[in-house]
């Protein structure tokens, strides 16, 4: 991928930036009208960014059309719960994700403004933009990829087969990411380097994640995780190996392996990034090198106070 004369396909988690867009410009950027735009501004220039760096000649901004799948609720109800609040007036006992007041309408504006570009949106009814970006990249079959976000799940999409698949880690910020492939991931975690995407999730089920509700198995941290998948290669071999009696394992460890089994058969498709969702994009996915509506566009830079931020979108598209 390092060659200059491939053009990758780039693939972005746009709530993740511009959630992230969000809280790093303060709220009083507005419009003329009062109306708050710091999302927009962010997300357009670390897009102006991504692409000016990476150079991609095609992308796609992925989306979140349900941030909280049922079928992953059903087989985990923890899931994601510390993120929801209950919806107003909602009898149902319906649950919405908390989203800043300020932030929902800036949502609207930013997939105007890429309308109005040209550049193609995806989402799969029912499920996460993660759902997207896995499918998408697992089935791409003539340009590598480039995975844009700052959730470290999607790092069991990094995938050395052709046409190959990295992941831009985005969680400390753009000027300071790190992109990963297989072999980064699995020095990075400890992991079995011939399976180090898979191993990635398998390692996350084992020691849980709190910022998704995931319990983990009790009393299996990362550095034991790690340990036990080197050792025997995959999850399903340390599951094996706890069974057995007496099992090699030491005897807390395997007690909880065992203990865990109902959480661990449930929670893997938690985990698991889907690679078979149904998207539905926008457009086509080439990057425009002039704005589809230029008219539109420039309505909606001037509206919007941003058009410094498409200025310099449009200067890296070119």
């Amino acid at each position: 991928m390092a060659n200059p004369d491939v053009r990758p396909l780039m693939l972005l988690d746009s709530a993740g930036l511009w959630f992230r867009a969000f809280y790093a410009i303060p709220d009083k950027v507005t419009t003329d009208d009062g109306r708050s735009i710091n999302a927009v501004r962010g997300f357009l220039d670390m897009t102006a960014q991504l692409v000016a760096t990476h150079r991609p000649g095609r992308l796609v901004a992925c989306l979140d059309l349900d941030w909280r799948p049922a079928f992953r609720v059903e087989l985990l109800p923890s899931y994601k719960t510390h993120r929801v609040a209950e919806e107003a007036g909602d009898t149902a006992g319906g649950i919405a994700e908390e989203v800043p007041d300020a932030l929902s309408p800036q949502v609207d504006m930013i997939l105007e403004v890429l309308d109005a570009i040209g550049i193609a949106t995806g989402g799969a009814e029912g499920l996460e933009a993660d759902d997207v970006l896995g499918t998408l990249a697992g089935r791409e079959a003539v340009d590598p990829v480039v995975l844009v976000s700052g959730d470290r799940d999607l790092l069991q999409c990094a995938d050395d087969g052709a046409p190959g698949v990295r992941v831009l880690y985005i969680g400390r910020g753009i000027a300071k990411a790190e992109m990963y492939t297989p072999a980064d991931v699995a020095a990075r975690y400890g992991l079995p380097p011939e399976r180090a995407g898979r191993a990635y999730a398998e390692l996350a089920l084992l020691r849980g994640d709190p910022s998704d509700g995931l319990p983990g198995v009790p009393g299996i941290g990362e550095k034991t995780a790690s340990k036990l998948l080197l050792q025997y290669g995959s999850l399903a071999a340390v599951r094996a190996a706890a069974a057995q009696s007496p099992s090699p394992l030491p005897a807390r460890v395997a007690a909880a392996l065992v203990a865990s089994s109902d959480y661990l058969d449930a929670a893997w498709d938690v985990v698991w990034v889907r690679r078979d969702a149904e998207v539905v994009m926008s457009r086509p996915d080439a990057l425009p090198a002039e704005p589809r509506d230029p008219q539109r566009l420039a309505a909606l830079a001037e509206e919007l106070r941003i058009t410094a931020q498409v200025d310099r979108l449009l200067a890296a598209l070119r």
